[in-house]
């Protein structure tokens, strides 16, 4: 329902347009006392990367901050990233994430990105804290924050924008009428835009991104094979466009018996999703959504990672941009 009436197809949106015009000027509000510095906001002593994006919705940013990561290493940077913790829940804030943070505590993605990347990683509503806390215990050049691009009250160096290339913007309209957080003119102030899924360049410094799979992973074992040798997959995905992952699986020719998508960050149970399949047959997902089911997965359930590709010039510019 909600992505029929974001992207324009039932036109019930007009209903919620006096709400967006609402939310709208909230927005502008909002950064204009930030800008004029009614409220105030904070200055690291490093370079803060912000990956983050105008619409509601998975668009492909938690790639996006491991790409970073890992190229940003290899060019000998110390990283560090902070988060919000979306999905998470904790009774203190700022959390350091370590190998046995639940996702409960911290949510999916800062779970999967340390995973993935090992690196000092601090989630916290308050952004600010979480990159003071950083600071505090490890000695960093770069800060990436995954998500935050209107939390105003921690300045950045750097603005990366994450766009899906297949939803665009839908409807353009603000939440909740459409899935906008900000106007698309917005493009015109940030340093880099990715576009997920898309090979021309539509916007300024705009670059493409390719979600390119690699082997599937036995989420208990850690054995890897490659996904076409799995026979009879169940595949389930709780991202913000679970067609993206399914249409990934047909494209790489899986042998596919059904497919279930659930809610962006959904919290999983054995009993849920073990009825989905049988012995003989695999269920697999995502990694974002693997790392919320390890307490409790059976032999016959793979994950499949995915690496996000951007070229050699981009890359190059941002480095330029963090030497400046």
């Amino acid at each position: 329902m909600i992505a029929k009436l974001w992207s324009g197809e039932n036109k019930l949106y007009w209903l919620l347009v006096p709400f967006s015009l609402l939310y709208g000027l909230i927005v502008f509000m909002r950064k204009k006392l930030y800008q004029l510095g009614l409220f105030k906001s904070w200055k690291a002593p490093i370079p803060v990367i912000v990956v983050g994006n105008l619409s509601a919705g998975g668009n492909g940013k938690t790639p996006v901050v491991i790409y970073l990561v890992e190229q940003l290493i290899a060019r000998g940077y110390r990283v560090g990233v902070v988060s919000r913790g979306y999905g998470g829940k904790s009774d203190r804030y700022p959390v350091i994430v370590t190998k046995d943070t639940p996702a409960t505590v911290v949510g999916d993605e800062p779970v999967l990105v340390y995973q993935r990347t090992r690196v000092p990683f601090a989630v916290s509503p308050d952004r600010t804290q979480a990159v003071q806390v950083l600071l505090d215990n490890y000695t960093l050049d770069v800060i990436i924050t995954d998500d935050g691009l209107q939390h105003y009250a921690l300045q950045r160096d750097i603005e990366i924008v994450v766009i899906d290339g297949k939803r665009g913007f839908g409807n353009g309209w603000y939440l909740p009428a459409g899935p906008m957080r900000e106007s698309v003119s917005r493009l015109s102030t940030v340093d880099f835009t990715v576009i997920n899924g898309a090979n021309e360049r539509h916007y300024l410094n705009a670059y493409s991104m390719q979600l390119v799979p690699h082997d599937a992973v036995n989420i208990l074992t850690h054995e890897r094979k490659s996904v076409q040798e799995l026979k009879s997959v169940w595949a389930i995905a709780g991202i913000g466009d679970p067609n993206r992952f399914f249409a990934m699986l047909k494209n790489q020719q899986v042998d596919l018996i059904n497919t279930t998508g659930f809610a962006d960050h959904q919290q999983y149970s054995k009993e849920q999703l073990s009825v989905l399949v049988r012995s003989d047959q695999i269920l697999l997902m995502t990694e974002k959504d693997a790392v919320k089911c390890v307490a409790f997965a059976e032999e016959n359930w793979w994950y499949l990672p995915i690496e996000a590709k951007l070229t050699d010039e981009f890359i190059e510019n941002l480095q330029i941009k963090i030497a400046k």
